[in-house]
Formats: C-alpha cells, structure tokens, sequence
C-alpha cells in the first residue's frame, strides 16, 4: 500500500480516431468507442479508489489535436457536479464520470474529418501528458513524493512521420522515470513497443476487444512494484526499424550521418538535415607498369 506521503499519477491518453472507430463499428457492433470509454472510466475509479492521494488524468488523441477530458477546464475552473451523485458512490468518482462523458461528446462533435487518414497524433498527446506530469510534480507539497506513469490505449496504426516526435518524447519520458505502458486493440505498433522497452513498461495488445476492461484492470492497473508480484503476459519481441529522414519508411539497414545522427535509406553525399557534405575516397587509380622488353641476342 502507498504512504500517505506518495501520490500515484496515472494519465490515460485514449485514441479517439474517428475514422477507425467509425470502421470498427461497422467490423464489430459489441465494441464502440462508448464501450471503449466505459472501461477507461472502470479502471479510473479503480485507481481513485485504491488510495485517496491517487489522482487521474484522462486525454483524448485524435487525428487533429489532443484534449484534456479529465480534469477539464470547465472543473478546473470551479465547476462541481459532485452533489448529483445521490446514490452514495464517491462523489469524485461521480465528478470525472461525468466530466469524461461530457468532454468527449464535445470532442467528437467538434472534430471535422478530412480525407482517409487515420493517423492519429499520439506523439503530441504523450507530450501533453508530460507536461502535466512536470506541473503536477510542481504543486505537491513538500515532503510529499509523486510517481507517474502513461497508459496509451491505442486504436490506429501507427504514422512514421511521427518518428522523431515519438523518440523525443520516449527519452523524455525516460529521463524523468515515468512509465509508458500502452494497450493495443489492433495492429502492433512498434513505436509504442519502443517506448514500453526503453521506459520499463508493459505492451500488450489484447486478444479480445470486448473484454478490454477485465486486461486494464488485471495487467495495467497495477503499478510497477505490484507487477512483480503477479503473473503478467510474457513480453513482446521489440521492433526496433528505425524510419528513415528522406521517406519516413521503417528500415533495418541504412546509412547514418556522423554529424547529427540522420538515418537515410539511400546514400546521399550531403546530409539533408544537417547539409554536412561528405568526403568521398574513390579507389585510387592503379597505373599500370610497363613491360620491359627483352631484347634477344
């Protein structure tokens, strides 16, 4: 059990594409992005209650921005519902049900979609949320001790041109020992596998969608001293292809300027981010000798 000194700070960044929600409606009716959020939301009062210095933040990730459904402005800025809650659950509880309920019912509104993409700026998020977790870790009181961790439940596939975003934000988060765990509910992703690796993590992408509340609640719930007490899933094989600067395609062999790092898949004798011109030793021309002639006597 936590001290009363320790507060545990869980953000749950959620991919609320449209597009592939919308796709996943049709493939399979038993699992919307509703239910998706009514397990979020199962696992967040898990967490609350668990400790009553536990605190939650909750961002939804879509093709065009990121935004806050818990907290959210409108409670920050003194907003309360918690006196609709009659039924004797815990009024914060209540609070952040509602909160998220509301907040994502603004989000998907207000969200125009244009084209087929379905990237979604998950890099953008994950940086948002450690932004929230540097602020937090200013307001604690002192003595006080805060650990924070990431859960990304994660829908889309993933976007290479993300890479260089993705990696900043992995070894940020690395820097400050905070924990990115991510749950997949389709196509592996091996950004994501990355960033459960170098953190210390978990990556799991569950086998069955419908039952996404009962894997939060056994594999992600707990924090990283109560994982090793439990049986968990084995660990994935880590894709570690890097995306190349010129095509932003995944690579396992190419060419690295010595300048700035730059992965290429072709060679270029400049490097096009840091315009490094490179020296080139062409083999060296062998002059042929010239046979002397015997002369015969």
């Amino acid at each position: 059990m936590a001290s009363e000194d320790e507060i545990n700070l869980l953000v749950i960044v959620v991919d609320v594409n449209p597009i592939w929600w919308g796709q996943q409606a049709q493939r399979e009716p038993e699992f919307t992005l509703s239910k998706c959020l009514d397990a979020i939301m199962v696992m967040g009062n898990s967490h609350m209650a668990m400790s009553r210095t536990n605190k939650l933040a909750v961002i939804a990730s879509n093709c065009q921005d990121s935004q806050f459904l818990y907290p959210s402005k409108s409670w920050r800025d003194g907003g309360d519902d918690a006196s609709s809650s009659g039924d004797g659950k815990y009024e914060l509880l209540s609070v952040a049900n509602n909160l998220i309920a509301e907040e994502i019912r603004n989000v998907m509104s207000k969200t125009e979609v244009r084209g087929n993409s379905t990237d979604t700026l998950l890099a953008g998020s994950l940086a948002k949320a450690l932004c929230y977790i540097h602020r937090a870790s200013k307001d604690i009181e002192v003595g006080q001790e805060i650990k924070s961790r990431i859960l990304v439940i994660k829908a889309a596939e993933d976007c290479a041109l993300q890479y260089m975003n993705f990696m900043n934000v992995i070894f940020a988060a690395q820097k400050q020992n905070i924990l990115i765990d991510a749950c997949v509910l389709d196509s592996d992703s091996g950004l994501l596998q990355q960033a459960c690796d170098i953190t210390g993590g978990l990556y799991l992408k569950i086998p069955q969608k419908f039952a996404l509340a009962q894997y939060l609640l056994w594999v992600f719930l707990p924090d990283s001293e109560q994982r090793s007490q439990l049986v968990l899933p084995p660990p994935v094989h880590v894709d570690y292809r890097a995306a190349c600067f010129c095509h932003r395609n995944l690579i396992e062999i190419g060419y690295v300027c010595s300048v700035c790092l730059s992965i290429f898949c072709n060679f270029s004798p400049i490097c096009t981010t840091c315009e490094t011109a490179f020296k080139i030793q062409l083999p060296q021309m062998v002059k042929a000798r010239k046979k002397k002639l015997k002369i015969s006597t």
